[in-house]
């Protein structure tokens, strides 16, 4: 008898998180295969420091990752699904079937401004290095960061404005002034207040200046206007993270903005239950790779359920961890959702691996034995 089909839809965090979570609960007993563009698995959340001379993404290759837990790895990109017949079509003509389905594709980035440098992780190095430069020589004295309204990843906007502060302390360039430009209403908000609070601390004491329940427009080069009751600034440097947006696959349900909603169990919803997604793509509010790979493990237990070999799993219980570098002491946050709140609390204590910026349970071991 052909063994339960089990097929994984990405090359990210989440997907090889997935991955490692299944094996971990039914071994060898289900057929997997990945389906994965990129030929690297890159930890990107470590992107900020690369413009700081600190080692940043790390990668490691797909042919490896798929050696060691037993899979299929198809180099191709999900088009679209067939439901009902229980398979995916590749861009690249491919029909593979499958008995139980992970999505985890990612999102897209999107440019929110003109006029602005944006700070992809995927280049981080070459956004933002010549920055740091002119900050260290004294030829750059004001810098803006920015986020946009929507779906965006708040770490880093916090981080790049801490590390180039502190940077410019180390060389002797107090008078740099940093800003951040935010439309939430306070720093880290999405994750309530007790990091929210720490974060806002940090700014402070570094002399970064916030704009919060700001719409930030940037109507040319060096012209940053703070809406809707905020100053015009002229800034020397304008740097934005990217919007995110969700990557529509044909015949897969979406919501506003193009991201595939899902249920307490990381289900599809408008789909049969045998279709999961996980990560960035999904319509949970806020994006971070550590919440992708809990959503992963999640869709892992009940996708081994569907194959006989795990009880049902239990709901997603949000938990978010993630560490915020600043270029000196990093703040390890912890945020968790209780009664459909965040509640969180931020601590300089180490509280887990320093080389796991984020936790994904196995993911980060899985990762140690690599390098």
């Amino acid at each position: 008898m052909n063994r339960f089909r089990v097929v994984i839809c990405g090359g990210g965090i989440a997907a090889i998180e997935g991955l490692l979570r299944l094996r971990s609960l039914v071994g060898d007993s289900v057929e997997a295969t990945l389906v994965a563009p990129n030929d690297e698995l890159r930890y990107r959340p470590l992107a900020v420091d690369e413009p700081f001379a600190r080692r940043g993404v790390r990668s490691y290759p797909l042919t490896k990752v798929a050696r060691r837990t037993g899979a299929e790895w198809v180099q191709d990109a999900v088009e679209w699904l067939d439901p009902n017949a229980q398979a995916v079509h590749t861009t690249g003509g491919r029909e593979i079937p499958y008995d139980a389905l992970l999505l985890a594709v990612g999102a897209r980035l999107a440019r929110p401004f003109e006029h602005v440098t944006v700070f992809d992780d995927a280049h981080a190095d070459e956004a933002y290095h010549g920055l740091i430069q002119d900050v260290e020589g004294g030829y750059t004295r004001s810098v803006a960061l920015l986020l946009p309204v929507g779906p965006a990843w708040l770490l880093p906007a916090y981080e790049l404005a801490l590390m180039t502060a502190e940077r410019a302390g180390s060389v002797g360039e107090e008078g740099l002034a940093v800003s951040v430009v935010t439309p939430e209403p306070a720093p880290m908000a999405a994750l309530g207040e007790g990091a929210s609070r720490a974060v806002a601390g940090l700014l402070e004491r570094s002399r970064v200046r916030l704009y919060a329940n700001a719409r930030p427009e940037v109507p040319a080069s060096r012209h940053l206007l703070v809406t809707p009751e905020g100053p015009d600034l002229e800034p020397e440097r304008i740097v934005a993270m990217p919007r995110i947006e969700g990557r529509p696959i044909r015949d897969v349900p979406s919501v506003t903005g193009g991201f595939v909603p899902i249920d307490e169990r990381c289900r599809v919803r408008g789909l049969d239950p045998h279709v999961f997604a996980a990560g960035d793509m999904t319509d949970f509010p806020v994006k971070h790779g550590g919440l992708g790979a809990q959503m992963a493990d999640v869709a892992a237990a009940g996708i081994a359920a569907l194959a006989g070999d795990a009880p049902e799993p239990e709901p997603l219980r949000p938990v978010i961890r993630g560490v915020l570098h600043t270029g000196a002491e990093p703040l390890y946050l912890t945020a968790r959702m209780t009664d459909g709140r965040m509640e969180s609390e931020a601590t300089t204590e180490r509280a887990w691996p320093p080389d796991e910026k984020i936790v994904a349970e196995e993911l980060g071991p899985f990762l140690r034995t690599l390098e």
